[in-house]
């Protein structure tokens, strides 16, 4: 597979059915900044964290299917697509860590140990990727509207992971001041 093509020199480039739309289409914006979560997830890892780590794998993949769901237009029932299972598998995740936690009472600054920073900043990119898909999904019809519930689960999984992650490095949550 060549690297470069030149066919998207014109600003234009190909969805999965191969046909032509601007880069600059609220589709393309979408899985785009899906794109970027997906790039801010791997560098979050390693964390140190075992489970953090296998969950975030998963998470990569995930974010892949959105990307390739997002592409495809006119979908087949064997192309990926997000489903509810991916949301479902998000939830599951959350319920378990968050048992880790205390309940949280207050707003929390972003940051802490450079893993729950990034973390931080990848649910910050996710939460952007989820305007974008809702602008996707306002401009063009036959979205498929799991992705935009997966993209909305996904930034409160990176949230309670980094609360977990500066938890177990001791690392005290800040609350913002007013």
């Amino acid at each position: 597979m060549k690297i470069y093509t030149g066919r998207g020199d014109e600003g234009q480039t190909d969805l999965r059915d191969m046909s032509r739309v601007s880069k600059a289409s609220p589709r393309i914006e979408a899985y785009g900044t899906v794109d970027e979560v997906n790039a801010m997830v791997g560098s979050v890892r390693p964390t140190g964290h075992d489970d953090v780590d296998e969950l975030l794998r998963e998470v990569q993949n995930h974010l892949h299917v959105t990307q390739a769901d997002f592409a495809n237009p006119d979908p087949d029932e064997d192309d990926p697509r997000v489903r509810e299972t991916h949301v479902e598998a998000i939830e599951d995740s959350i319920d378990e860590f968050d048992a880790e936690l205390d309940p949280l009472e207050h707003f929390v600054l972003p940051g802490g140990s450079e893993a729950g920073a990034r973390l931080h900043r990848a649910r910050a990119v996710c939460r952007r990727a989820e305007r974008r898909a809702v602008a996707f999904a306002g401009a063009e019809a036959g979205v498929n509207e799991t992705g935009l519930v997966y993209l909305n689960r996904l930034s409160d999984l990176l949230f309670t992971l980094a609360r977990v992650v500066n938890h177990r490095e001791g690392v005290p949550e800040e609350e913002p001041t007013y």
